[in-house]
């Protein structure tokens, strides 16, 4: 047995239970085993980020097939069998000797490449391969206690992100800049980077200003923001930091591999009253959300009420973009940006405890600005439990 070493985030545990989680899935499914290569999937269920697939059978112990480091595979996993690979044609002998080379296969099919999985195909046959993305993510969807701690340890720096930012903030200086220094407080703080799950949807820092807070872009989130260049076309670019105008800080810092998601606004000056009564709608949506939001209740009731909100505020046509809105204001975090659940229109889906939610309620103004909070949950047994705990009102500096 490899003993737990200090670089092991993840308890000895929890791991299993996991995994045994996900065995009893399997055995409902009617699949016999099932293959894990993704690095967020792969961390949540062998403790490690190492090139290396994760063999779980349906009943029976699970094995860690380790390309590079394997060394440093030992010192992350605290799984019982745990080997070295050279290549495809060993992963290949090695699930065929614990498979009896029939039936039915499990894979990541939402993330695995056509390419890929064509490979897998040939080096697996005659079993069958089929998808339990979606198994994986519904099961990582109810956070155990120590993702928990680690959550509430990201909200905790994204607490000590904030009250230092009226002191980063400086007319004149351009967005670029100030998330420079943002994520300079907070890599020195042992800050990660976020990973997402969704395809070409890669992350970028989303502190904007004025009209390019409101600027579109290609990713699937309220907020675009013109990036540096169209190589890089999201998030903070070089435009100057002006008074009256709002500043969106959407950041959510990753310790030991979780994120919260976390939006303030600030603004040199005040902003103007129709801007000011659209992040009181915000706030009275979030305030809804704290009410209404508790187990068994439909994610796509909760949707549906926002919406409302908002169409009575007069603002509905701003609400979550303008002109290509989305059609959710909450999301799951956690190893990944975009996890379970998403609180979204005609998406129905029961609140459970042990759900993370990043809830986000906003409103974008092209040429103005966008206004608005993200907070992240946990849904408890009795309600939610926020994490981010900040002023939410505008931050008028």
């Amino acid at each position: 047995m490899t003993e737990q070493n200090q670089t092991s985030c993840t308890p000895r545990g929890e791991l299993y239970e996991r995994i045994e989680k996900f065995q009893e899935r399997l055995r409902t499914a009617d699949i016999q085993a099932a293959l894990i290569v993704q690095k967020a999937d792969l961390f949540y269920f062998s403790g490690t980020c190492q090139d290396a697939h994760l063999f779980i059978p349906a009943q029976g112990e699970p094995l860690l097939m380790v390309r590079k480091s394997y060394e440093r595979a030992l010192e992350d996993s605290t799984l019982d069998k745990i080997i070295a690979v050279r290549s495809f044609k060993d992963i290949g002998s090695n699930i065929a000797g614990r498979s009896n080379g029939k039936g039915r296969l499990g894979m990541e099919l939402d993330v695995l490449t056509v390419n890929l999985f064509s490979r897998y195909k040939k080096i697996l046959e005659p079993l069958e391969i089929v998808d339990v993305s979606g198994i994986i993510r519904e099961i990582r969807m109810i956070k155990t206690p120590s993702e928990i701690e680690y959550l509430k340890a990201a909200a905790n720096l994204t607490a000590e992100m904030f009250s230092e930012i009226p002191n980063f903030i400086k007319e004149g200086m351009s967005e670029i800049e100030l998330s420079g220094k943002i994520e300079l407080f907070l890599r020195v703080r042992g800050n990660q980077y976020p990973r997402i799950r969704g395809f070409n949807q890669e992350l970028s820092i989303h502190i904007l200003s004025g009209w390019n807070s409101a600027y579109p872009g290609y990713f699937d989130g309220p907020t675009g923001g013109t990036g540096l260049n169209p190589s890089s076309p999201l998030g903070s670019g070089y435009k100057k930091i002006g008074r009256n105008e709002p500043i969106l800080i959407d950041y959510g810092p990753v310790i030991n591999g979780y994120m919260v998601d976390h939006t303030r606004i600030f603004s040199i000056g005040p902003l103007s009253d129709k801007l000011t009564e659209a992040h009181n709608t915000s706030l009275e949506i979030k305030r809804m959300f704290v009410k209404e939001a508790k187990p068994g209740v439909d994610g796509k009731d909760l949707y549906n009420i926002a919406l409302g909100m908002a169409e009575k505020s007069g603002f509905a046509k701003h609400f979550m973009g303008y002109g290509q809105s989305v059609n959710f204001i909450g999301h799951g975090v956690g190893i990944e940006l975009d996890e379970l659940p998403v609180i979204a229109k005609n998406y129905p889906i029961i609140m459970q405890p042990g759900m993370i939610i990043a809830l986000e309620p906003k409103f974008i103004f092209p040429g103005e600005g966008t206004v608005g909070i993200e907070d992240t949950f946990m849904v408890t047994e009795s309600g939610v439990e926020q994490f981010t705990r900040l002023d939410d009102s505008i931050q008028i500096l």
